[in-house]
């Protein structure tokens, strides 16, 4: 890094490390099907030691509805989760890693880091694009970890498994697994949501557009929604009538549902140095429950994992993220060693 990457620095005084926005111009995102800026700033973390020495990488992706953005507070009082480990870097306390927040934001809150014909390539936005222009610009040591929380989390997953080799350690805080409880649940109010809005969903995006209200049911529609973007095109997996479940367009959701998609992609979880899966006990939208299912079918096909339940709930994992950051920059810093 040269004086002139100077140009790229956030608060320069409030860490001891660097945290750079740099701009990168995205081919893969040009001219998605939401029309979203093809041109994102990268936050990326480096700490002191990276001064004088190559280091592993973590890319930390953020849930549904986030942006990087929100992790780069520097209040006094109430400083965010880079600042707080910029200090336990700096005194020796947590091991020093490069920290990479990609925005694969979209106008319907996420992109769930997947390639979706409805939201555009956000898989190889991250795996492609990122990985290589990290590897260019910053002094990387060729050793990643991918970790993330709620859809982070299972955007976490997705890259690791669909991208053996890229990453060598993988955690999910509170994932996005066994969609039967996290998301069908939910599909009832989500049809209750679009019954006020003529059961249009365009009307329903235009209404939030004006104001971006997720109260009642807003959250299941805009979720569902997003989803289906994701997974299926936008086609919803349910009859907007009765609700009654379309298992065409749900089969096509379920083979991104992690406890499926880890059958196919087995090997590339195997070569992990590091799976790390964990969820609170409390978990509002049942993900300590499809965490176990999840669990479960790893055990099965003999993949190796940790898992972990802790005590809270869906809401406030930015705590979680200090223990989970060290357990896998451990699990890099041992493979180079």
């Amino acid at each position: 890094m040269s004086a002139e990457d100077d140009r790229w620095l956030r608060d320069p005084h409030s860490f001891h490390g660097r945290l750079e926005m740099r701009p990168l111009e995205s081919k893969v995102l040009r001219g998605n099907p939401l029309g979203d800026p093809h041109i994102r700033e990268v936050p990326v973390y480096v700490p002191p030691q990276g001064a004088t020495q190559e280091l592993p990488v973590v890319f930390l992706l953020v849930g549904f509805t986030g942006r990087p953005q929100s992790l780069l507070d520097t209040h006094p009082w109430q400083g965010g989760v880079v600042q707080g480990l910029d200090r336990a870097m700096a005194a020796g306390e947590h091991p020093p890693h490069i920290l990479v927040m990609p925005d694969a934001w979209t106008r319907l809150g996420g992109s769930q880091y997947v390639n979706g014909e409805a939201t555009g390539r956000y898989e190889d936005y991250v795996a492609d694009e990122l990985v290589a222009w990290v590897d260019e610009h910053y002094p990387t040591n060729g050793s990643r970890a991918v970790v993330g929380k709620s859809s982070g989390g299972f955007g976490a997953l997705h890259l690791a498994m669909h991208r053996p080799g890229v990453f060598q350690a993988c955690a999910s805080i509170a994932g996005d697994c066994h969609f039967e409880y996290g998301y069908a649940s939910d599909f009832l109010n989500a049809l209750r949501g679009l019954e006020a809005h003529g059961r249009d969903v365009d009307q329903f995006l235009a209404t939030f557009a004006d104001g971006f209200d997720l109260s009642g049911d807003g959250h299941a529609v805009l979720n569902t929604v997003a989803m289906a973007a994701c997974y299926s095109g936008g086609e919803l997996p349910f009859d907007l009538g009765t609700g009654a479940r379309r298992e065409e367009v749900w089969e096509r959701w379920l083979a991104f549902d992690p406890v499926v998609a880890c059958e196919r992609h087995a090997d590339a979880l195997r070569g992990l140095d590091l799976l790390y899966l964990e969820a609170g006990k409390a978990d509002e939208f049942h993900l300590q429950f499809g965490l176990r299912v999840l669990t479960r079918r790893l055990t099965t096909l003999g993949i190796p994992h940790e898992h972990v339940e802790f005590e809270g709930g869906h809401f406030g994992l930015n705590a979680r993220y200090p223990q989970v950051l060290c357990r896998v920059t451990e699990a890099l810093t041992a493979r180079s060693t």
